[in-house]
């Protein structure tokens, strides 16, 4: 049969070659300018807030990583290609496979060299760019800190499977995929070059070519043996008894099978080896068939014949011991062991009867600071009354923290009156204004979150207007950075004796006050260079030609504080709602930062952005990456300069091994726990993301006894927040209050408080707060209310609330026309044994787009009260039939019990009213009685119409006053004073 000639191999022209080359060289040029580019403006970035080194060493790191694993691959793909045609037959039988094949040996054969290395090139560098993202794991298992804990099943420190593990798989993968890729390679340059015949009669594999791909398939399968070795190690994240860690099956049938899968497996890469010599295929063959026979059937079959009849029939028994291994396991990886929460048994009293009535009066620590102003709502009312100008504006939910001011400690809501670069409008948005005028905002806006005179929050007893006035201390008000920039920049600076060009405040006669920028942050954008780059950067040409930008100018650009701190440290996770305040006369803003893991061994694995994913998620707070966590700590608090930009990290936890190997990793990027002012610790917050994930967990791992746990009997889940639509979990709330469990008259705590309901039901099952006070901090107190109670919870609450005569009738009265109702945050405050619900109303009148507060809901029990302020809904709740309350605001006085206490703890000094009783010391004891009488009808009077300060107060005058009476009639029982109206 007469064959074909090869057909010509199409060549390009030298003016085609020449123009693609040029196409070719101008992309790369692109790429890499761009490229270099952004390293030139991190580079910058990072010299402006000093941490260049952190930039240095990751930048190091990946492009160490990048030439590493992409040349070590290259060169591994490379050679066996080089091998592979090296050991090509000198002749080719006469064939019409060997025909058919010869047109690419022509192509091929000049090319050669150039192919090799365009391919291993190609490989390499698709190999670099995948392991530099591999960064962390890296640095990770070169700094590897131990945890002085050792997992029950193997006996290894955590810090080999949290740091070690996953580089180990990590290089036993490259490994494969380089055996895999260079075996590929090998088969086609084989076939291609006649070593590997498929159709032609006689040899099918040449000897040379037998012996290569022996040596692949041995190595290939040497690597399973490895492979098979850390599987015995990955059990410990296992989930197939339905908890993480190793259960029953996988210690009993899957580890031993793994050690014999494994001996198997070395056998079989013996086989292939001796091939080489042997030059037969019979050997290994059966090997390798055995190998996968094993691997299927007893690697697989067994497990399943083991867990479904030994397992599932004796579940509960079999599995015990595992999901105690888990139990200790996740409460040690996520804090929320025995040494940091506290359970107590609750009694969660219903009752509103006269003993509830005067445990409620008398207490003076948590009702008194229940908190009326709800933060998530709050925005647009300190928008309409402090924001001054159009661009000036609050974030989307404002924050709460703690001020002592007077010597009275009070919750406060508070935001900063930032510059909104979306809120200019016409020939304000011009680059000129937009950049170089309009730079930041000014000033910090508090009011009491107790107090709400008028409906509106009381600024006056915080801090407030432009400028700045007010109770606290505040030596910069100006905000060049914070949360509402975005990606926006400013170019600030000017000229020696330039005029001052920013746009400060407003001032006399329309004199606008005008400010120059002097605090150090941003880049510095003086010399041509950096202008060109920042000009191409943002593709503004008025960056490189505007005469405004001088010497001194500088560019303030990563201007929110969140991502400053996860830029400087980007190991960290950082916490979804950042906070300002106000520490040693500055505005900074707090960051938590977070060290996670996903290796320690048994520890139960969550979804972090799942598990942190609430009502307000979006809303004024940023949710978590969805990455698996089974530890966490907040090991690092993070602040940043609202007027400076700078970034301080502080050691928080330093007993955290991730945090200390970061340390080792980055040395000097964090400061110890002794640089942290007491000014700053003061205002620290548990943070939110960390308490909804240990709340989660407490739901379910309060349960110590394994077989408990496997029927999830007692279990706990969070409630759906009842105030918004939808089915998101209830956010926790700040809140200062009285330790729950605490004794009566224990000093409030600034906390961090949740309910949790009982699993698939509606009531209340327990209450959960963790404390943020420096001496207290991190301490879990868990309120259990009886299993067999029926306490309504957050969402019956709510419909009780809602579904009562007068509120739902003026819910539909307010809501009419262009009104609009809002139901603010369903507040649960443990008090008088049972729990009080506290719950602000808020209506956007028609005349008004920000919410004013009109009324409050409180219940007890099944008791509902409801009142302009605390005082009349109290009033209310204790004016009818305790067991069938209307709420209906009945204006009846309040009848405390008329058994007084014989002493009432004072948070403040003796209120100065010419209103209050006589302090004269009484000559007798009718006189006495008759002063403990007043005392009592003045307390009275201060706690229906007074402040708190001066119903506090006015207790402390009663308890002194008892304390004569007392002391004048011998100390026997005295007669109680009798209640008034």
């Amino acid at each position: 049969m007469a064959m074909r000639p090869p057909l010509p191999v199409p060549t390009l022209s030298r003016r085609a070659r020449i123009v693609l080359g040029v196409i070719v060289a101008l992309i790369v040029l692109i790429i890499v300018v761009a490229s270099l580019a952004g390293v030139y403006v991190n580079w910058l970035w990072f010299g402006s807030v000093h941490y260049r080194f952190v930039y240095s060493s990751v930048l190091g790191t990946r492009v160490m990583l990048f030439f590493l694993f992409g040349v070590v691959m290259a060169l591994i793909v490379a050679a066996n290609l080089y091998i592979a045609f090296r050991s090509r037959p000198p002749f080719h039988p006469m064939s019409a496979e060997q025909h058919s094949l010869e047109r690419y040996r022509v192509a091929i054969e000049p090319r050669r060299r150039l192919i090799l290395i365009s391919v291993a090139v190609f490989i390499g560098l698709l190999t670099g760019i995948n392991s530099q993202g591999h960064w962390q794991m890296w640095m990770l298992w070169r700094n590897g800190t131990k945890f002085g804990t050792k997992d029950p099943q193997f006996h290894k420190d955590i810090s080999y499977f949290a740091f070690t593990y996953p580089f180990q798989r990590y290089l036993v993968g490259f490994l494969f995929v380089a055996v895999v890729l260079s075996l590929l390679g090998a088969l086609i340059v084989h076939y291609i070059f006649g070593a590997l015949r498929i159709q032609t009669p006689g040899d099918k594999v040449l000897p040379a070519a037998r012996a290569h791909l022996s040596v692949l398939i041995g190595v290939f399968v040497a690597l399973k043996v490895i492979a098979y070795f850390l599987d015995r190690y990955g059990l410990v994240f296992s989930n197939r008894g339905g908890t993480t860690g190793a259960s029953y099956t996988d210690v009993n049938a899957v580890l031993p099978i793994k050690t014999i899968l494994m001996f198997v497996a070395l056998i079989c890469a013996v086989a292939f080896i001796a091939n080489v010599f042997f030059r037969n295929f019979a050997l290994p063959a059966i090997a390798l068939v055995l190998l996968i026979f094993s691997s299927v059937l007893i690697g697989g079959a067994y497990p399943a014949i083991v867990q479904q009849f030994r397992v599932k029939p004796n579940a509960n028994e079999k599995e015990a011991p595992y999901i105690t291994r888990n139990i200790n396991a996740t409460r040690a990886a996520y804090g929320i062991g025995p040494d940091k929460v506290t359970y107590t048994q609750y009694p969660a009293v219903t009752s509103t009867g006269t003993e509830t009535e005067q445990k409620i009066y008398k207490d003076t620590q948590t009702i008194p600071n229940a908190r009326l102003l709800d933060p998530n709502i709050l925005s647009p009312t300190f928008d309409q009354n402090q924001r001054i100008l159009n661009y000036f504006a609050f974030g989307d939910k404002l924050d709460i923290d703690r001020y002592d001011v007077g010597g009275i400690t009070q919750d406060y809501v508070l935001g900063v009156r930032e510059l909104d670069p979306s809120k200019l409008t016409g020939n304000q948005t011009n680059w000129i204004n937009k950049h170089l005028v309009y730079t930041h905002g000014n000033g910090f806006v508090a009011a009491p979150a107790n107090e709400a005179p008028g409906g509106q929050p009381d600024y006056s007893a915080g801090e407030h207007d432009l400028p700045p006035t007010g109770n606290l201390t505040i030596n910069q008000s100006r905000i060049y950075f914070g949360e509402l920039f975005g990606d926006d920049y400013a170019i600030v600076g000017a000229k020696k004796g330039q005029a001052p060009r920013e746009f400060d405040q407003p001032g006399v006669n329309g004199n606008d006050v005008k400010n120059v920028y002097n605090g150090g942050g941003g880049v510095r954008i003086g010399n041509f260079f950096n202008r060109f780059v920042f000009a191409a950067k943002y593709r503004e040409r008025n960056i490189l030609f505007s005469s405004a930008i001088s010497s001194n100018s500088r560019i303030l650009f990563v201007r929110d504080p969140r991502e400053r701190v996860q830029k400087v440290a980007p190991f960290l996770k950082v916490d979804g709602d950042p906070y300002p305040a106000v520490v040693d006369g500055r505005i900074q803003w707090i960051v938590d930062g977070y060290t996670t893991s996903d290796g320690y061994p048994y520890a139960q694995r969550e979804t972090l952005g799942d598990i942190t994913k609430d009502s307000l998620t979006g809303r004024g707070t940023s949710g978590q990456p969805n990455q698996q966590v089974n530890y966490i700590r907040n090991s690092v608090k993070a602040t940043v300069d609202a007027y400076t930009g700078k970034v301080t990290l502080y050691q928080f936890d330093k007993t955290d091994p991730v945090l200390k190997t970061w340390m080792k990793a980055f040395p000097n990027l964090v400061k110890p726990e002794t640089a942290i002012s007491a000014d700053l610790r003061a205002h620290f917050r548990y943070p939110e993301d960390l308490f909804k994930v240990q709340r989660d967990l407490i739901a379910s791992y309060h349960v110590s006894d394994p077989q408990q746990f496997f029927n999830s009997q007692n279990f706990w889940e969070v409630p759906s927040d009842p105030t918004q639509p939808g089915d998101q979990p209830q956010p926790p709330y700040y809140l200062l209050q009285q330790p729950p469990g605490s004794k009566p008259g224990t000093k409030a705590e600034f906390q961090l408080t949740s309910v949790l309901n009982a699993l698939k039901r509606p009531n209340m099952a327990a209450y959960v707060s963790v404390s943020s006070d420096p001496q207290d901090y991190g301490k879990f107190r868990v309120l259990e209310l009886p299993s067999d109670s029926s306490v309504l919870g957050p969402g019956q609450v709510q419909s009780t609330l809602r579904s009562t005569d007068q509120i739902s009738k003026d819910v539909a009265l307010f809501g009419s026309g262009q009104s609009n109702v809002l139901f603010g945050n369903l507040l649960t405050l443990p008090v008088a044994g049972g729990l009080l619900y506290v719950e602000p109303l808020y209506v956007e009148g028609q005349g008004s787009s920000y919410p004013q507060l009109r009324k409050v809901l409180v219940a007890f029990g099944s008791s509902v009260g409801y009142g302009d302020n605390m005082k009349a809904a109290l009033k209310d709740l204790f004016s009818g039939d305790e067991t069938n309350n209307s709420g209906n605001g009945n204006s009846t006085t309040p009848t405390p019990s008329s058994s007084p206490p014989s002493s009432v703890p004072s948070t403040s000094p003796p209120s100065s009213s010419s209103s209050s009783p006589p302090t004269a010391v009484p000559s007798n004891v009718a006189q006495a009685a008759e002063d403990a009488q007043k005392a009592f009808d003045h307390m009275q009077q201060e706690f229906l119409h007074g402040s708190a300060q001066d119903y506090q107060a006015a207790q402390q005058k009663l308890a002194e006053a008892l304390s004569r009476l007392q002391a004048l009639s011998g100390g026997t029982n005295v007669p109680s004073p009798s209640p008034t109206g």
